[in-house]
C-alpha cells in the first residue's frame, strides 16, 4: 500500500511536470518577467583616514563574491551534495522529485528535491508566503522561469552568496572566515564538502553547539565526495579517521594514530575570523554607526532606510579618524594616568583646528559590548575653570582688553540674577587683587571670572558658548529631554554646567580656526555599489571676529607659559588651553590647540563625582590633588607632541594694538566708581620758632579731597537679561579717575549656620 501511494503521487507530479513545463514555454518569443528581488545583503566597511580597515557593520554576515572566486573543487562539493544534475536540467529534477516521494513515502528520511534553481527561487520570490500546494507549484514555475532568463553560472552565484550556513554566515565568503577563518578562493576540497554538509540544516549540523552530529554528517558527505569521483576512499578514509574522538584497538594504535593525524582535519570547534580582517570594535566606531543612524540623514529620511542601507547596503565608509593621532591619544593616556582602584578615567578628543574633522576619540575604558559601552568623550561633566574659554571669548568679543582690570579678591559676594535671595559666594580657591584680565586668566582666578560673566551678560556668554561649541551633539533649540541645555548661571564661569569633551574641543577649534566655527564631524565620504553617494562639505561660520579670537588666544598663550599648565608647554611649537579643576577635585580637565589641532581631555570618575584627593597610585607619582594642570594637561601634551611631530612649527594671528588704554572693569550693582578730586595746596605761612636763636621755617598745608559718588543710574549698567548682542559694550571707568567701593545695595553673603 505504501509503495502504491507513493507510485500515484509520483504519477500526479510526472503529469504536472511537463504541463507546467509547456506553460513555461507556451510563449517563448515574449520576454520572461520574474519578480524584483533584494540586492544581496553585503556587510558595510569602515576605514580610517589613512585607508585602514577599523569596523564592519552588518545584521547577517553576507559578504557576496564572484563565481569566480569559488574554487572549483568547493562548487563541485557543493553540486555533488544538493544537485548533482544542475548542468544538465532546466531547474526542476524530476527524477530526485521521483525518488524523495517514494522515500518519504515509505517512512524513511526526509529527504529534499528541491534543485538549487528551485532554492533561489525559494529565497528570492517566494519568502513569507504559506508553505502550501500553490507554494510548491509556484516554486517549480519561477526555478523554470529562472533557467531562461538567467545562467547556470549566475543562478550558482546567486545561490552560493545567499544560503545560510550557520552562524549568522550566509553565503560561502562569510562561511569560509566563519568556520576557517580564510577567504573563500582559499577553500580547499575538504573544507567544501564541510561546508556542502551543513547546508541542509545548518542549526542541526553546527559544529561548535553539537559536534557530534556536525561529525557524522561530515562522513555522510565525505562519502558522497567519493561516490562521485571527487576524492579518493583512502583520503576520505584517512580524513575520517582523524577526526575527533579516536578510536583504536590498541595503546599502541592510538598513539600511532594521534602520531599521523597531528595537524589534520579537524571539525571548527570555534568562531574565527580572517586574521588580516580582525577587527576590535572601538569607542569611534559605535559611535559613527550610532551618528549615521540617529543624527544624520545621510543614509536616508527615515530611521529604517538608514538602518537597510548602513548594515546591508555593502558601503564603504571613509572617516576622519587619523591613526597617528589616534594611537598618540591611546598611548598618552596609558602612559600619563597611572592605573589605579578608584576607578579614574581619562577621555580625549582631538579635532582639526581648520575643518571640526574628529582625528582621535578616546571614551576611557576600551569598548566592550554588554560590559563598557560608555563613551566618555561624549559624556557630560562638570567643567571647573575650563569654562572660561567661552567667558573670554565673549568679553573680548565685546571689547574686553588683555590690560583691562579685574578684582579677583576673595571672598567675592555676587548677584545671582535668577535668584536674588540666594547671592553667589566664592570663599575658596585662589585670591588675586586687582590686576589685568590675561594674569586672572593664566592663574584662573574664580572670582576675576565669575565678575567677569555677570559684566559680559550670562545670556550672552551661553549664547557665545552654544554658537562657539555647536554640533549635533550640543545646539541652541536643543529639546531638554535629549540634553540639559547649558544655563545662565551666576556660577557659570566656575563650572556649573555640564559639557562633554567633545563639546570643549569644538569650542577651542573656533578660536584655534580664526574664530571661524566648523562642526565637528566624523564621516569624509560614503561610496556605495554604484559610487559615491556622500562627500562631506565644509559648513563654517564666522562665530567671532578674527581679531577677538586673535586676543582671547593671545591670553590664552599665557596659560602655558607662565600660568597653571606652564609645566606642559608644547616641544618647540606655540599654543594656547585652559585647565579645569572642579570644587573638591572631582573632575579635571585641559582644553588646548594650535593652529593644526585641538585637544580635549577630561579625568575623573566616570560613574559619580568622586573627590580625586589622596588616591594612592597618584600621590605615589606626586599628584595627591588631581587638578586639570597635572594629569589631563600631561596627556594633552604627550598627545599633541607625538601628533604634531613632523610637522613644522606655527604661530598663531598676531591680534592688532588696543585701541584704547586699560580700563577698570566695573559690575554695577556691587562695584560703585567714586571720583576723588584733589584741591591745590594752602600757600606756604612762615612759622616762627620758639627759640629766638633758631631759623625761621615755613610748611606747607595738608592736601585735602572731596568725593563726588557717581549715581548709580548711570550709563555703567548690567547687559539687560536676552540680549546677546557681541557689541554691547561691557561697563568699564578709567582707573586714574575713580576709585572702587562696594555698593550700598550689593548683595551679602547669607549669615554662616554654625
Amino acid at each position: 500500500m505504501v509503495t502504491a501511494g507513493a507510485l500515484l503521487v509520483t504519477a500526479v507530479v510526472v503529469a504536472v511536470g511537463p504541463r507546467l513545463w509547456r506553460i513555461a514555454n507556451a510563449h517563448e518569443e515574449v520576454p520572461v518577467v520574474l519578480p524584483e528581488t533584494e540586492t544581496i545583503a553585503d556587510r558595510t566597511y569602515v576605514y580610517d583616514r589613512a585607508g585602514n580597515e577599523i569596523a564592519a557593520y552588518e545584521l547577517e554576515n553576507s559578504q557576496p563574491v564572484s563565481i569566480t572566486e569559488v574554487p572549483s573543487a568547493v562548487i563541485a562539493a557543493v553540486l555533488a551534495v544538493e544537485d548533482r544534475e544542475f548542468y544538465r536540467h532546466h531547474g526542476v529534477n524530476v527524477r530526485s522529485l521521483f525518488r524523495a516521494s517514494l522515500s518519504n513515502f515509505e517512512g524513511g528520511a526526509r529527504q529534499g528535491a528541491s534543485t538549487i534553481s528551485q532554492q533561489v527561487a525559494k529565497v528570492d520570490y517566494l519568502a513569507g508566503l504559506e508553505r502550501d500546494g500553490r507554494y510548491k507549484l509556484l516554486q517549480i514555475l519561477y526555478a523554470l522561469r529562472l533557467e531562461k532568463v538567467r545562467t547556470k553560472a549566475q543562478i550558482l552565484e546567486r545561490y552560493l552568496n545567499t544560503i545560510y550556513l550557520g552562524n549568522n554566515a550566509y553565503g560561502i565568503q562569510a562561511a569560509a572566515e566563519v568556520y576557517f577563518g580564510k577567504s573563500v578562493s582559499e577553500l580547499t576540497l575538504v573544507d567544501g564538502a564541510f561546508l556542502a554538509g551543513l547546508i541542509q540544516a545548518p542549526t542541526s549540523y553546527d559544529p561548535i553547539r553539537r559536534p557530534e552530529p556536525s561529525r557524522r554528517r561530515f562522513v555522510e558527505v565525505l562519502n558522497a565526495m567519493v561516490d562521485e569521483g571527487l576524492m579518493p576512499a583512502d583520503q576520505a578514509q584517512g580524513v575520517i579517521e582523524c577526526l575527533e574522538p579516536r578510536e583504536a584497538d590498541t595503546d599502541a594504535a592510538k598513539a600511532a594514530l594521534d602520531a599521523r593525524c597531528e595537524g589534520s582535519w579537524q571539525i571548527p570547534e570555534v568562531v574565527k575570523t580572517v586574521q588580516t580582517k580582525a577587527i576590535t570594535r572601538t569607542h569611534f566606531s559605535e559611535e559613527v554607526k550610532s551618528f549615521l543612524l540617529n543624527r544624520s540623514n545621510i543614509l536616508g529620511d527615515t530611521y529604517e532606510e538608514r538602518y537597510y542601507r548602513l548594515f546591508r547596503g555593502g558601503l564603504k565608509i571613509y572617516t576622519t579618524l587619523d591613526p597617528v593621532v589616534q594611537a598618540a591619544a591611546e598611548a598618552a593616556k596609558a602612559a600619563q594616568l597611572p592605573a589605579n582602584s578608584a576607578g579614574v578615567e581619562a577621555a580625549v578628543v582631538t579635532l582639526d583646528s581648520m575643518n571640526g574633522a574628529v582625528r582621535a576619540m578616546v571614551g576611557g575604558k576600551p569598548f566592550a559590548a554588554g560590559r563598557n559601552e560608555l563613551n566618555l568623550a561624549l559624556s557630560t561633566r562638570q567643567t571647573g575653570s575650563s569654562i572660561k574659554i567661552f567667558v573670554l571669548a565673549a568679553a573680548v568679543q565685546a571689547g574686553v582688553q588683555n590690560d583691562d582690570l579685574l578684582d579677583g579678591t576673595l571672598p567675592c559676594v555676587l548677584p545671582n540674577p535668577d535668584d536674588p535671595d540666594n547671592p553667589f559666594v566664592i570663599g575658596e580657591g585662589v585670591s588675586r587683587a586687582l590686576g589685568p584680565v590675561e594674569e586672572m586668566t593664566w592663574y584662573s582666578i574664580n572670582c576675576a571670572f565669575s565678575r567677569l560673566a555677570l559684566m559680559t551678560g550670562l545670556d550672552r556668554v551661553v549664547d557665545t558658548t552654544y554658537r562657539m561649541a555647536s554640533s549635533s551633539y550640543l545646539y541652541l533649540g536643543q529639546s531638554s529631554a535629549e540634553r540639559e541645555p547649558i544655563r545662565p548661571y551666576a556660577s557659570f564661569a566656575t563650572g556649573a554646567n555640564e559639557m562633554s569633551p567633545l563639546d570643549m574641543a569644538a569650542g577651542a577649534q573656533t578660536l584655534a580656526n580664526g574664530g571661524v566655527h566648523s562642526e565637528p564631524y566624523f564621516v569624509q565620504r560614503i561610496e556605495g555599489p554604484s559610487g559615491v553617494i556622500y562627500e562631506h562639505q565644509d559648513v563654517n561660520t564666522q562665530v567671532l571676529t578674527p581679531d577677538a579670537a586673535a586676543r582671547t588666544t593671545s591670553i590664552l598663550e599665557g596659560v602655558l607659559v607662565s600660568g597653571t599648565a606652564r609645566r606642559s608647554a608644547l616641544d618647540g611649537r606655540v599654543a594656547a588651553g585652559k585647565t579645569g579643576t572642579q570644587d573638591n577635585n572631582t573632575n579635571a580637565w585641559f582644553v588646548g590647540f594650535t593652529p593644526e589641532l585641538t585637544t580635549a581631555v577630561w579625568v575623573g570618575h566616570p560613574d559619580r563625582y568622586l573627590p580625586m584627593n589622596d588616591i594612592p597610585e597618584f600621590s605615589a607619582v606626586g599628584v595627591p590633588r588631581v587638578q586639570g594642570g597635572t594629569f589631563p594637561a600631561a596627556i594633552w601634551k604627550a598627545t599633541m607632541d607625538v601628533a604634531l611631530r613632523g610637522l613644522p612649527p606655527s604661530t598663531f594671528p598676531v591680534p592688532s594694538p588696543n585701541p584704547r588704554a586699560g580700563a577698570r572693569l566695573v559690575l554695577p550693582g556691587v562695584d560703585c566708581p567714586v571720583a576723588t578730586t584733589t584741591l591745590p595746596p594752602e600757600p606756604e605761612t612762615p612759622i616762627e620758632p620758639e627759640d629766638p636763636l633758631a631759623s625761621t621755617t615755613t610748611t606747607r598745608a595738608p592736601r585735602t579731597t572731596t568725593t563726588i559718588a557717581i549715581p548709580e543710574s548711570s550709563p555703567l549698567t548690567t547687559v539687560p537679561r536676552g540680549v546677546v548682542d557681541a557689541t554691547w559694550p561691557v561697563p568699564t571707568i578709567d582707573p586714574s579717575a575713580f576709585e572702587i567701593e562696594r555698593c550700598a545695595t550689593a548683595p551679602t553673603a547669607p549669615p554662616n549656620p554654625r
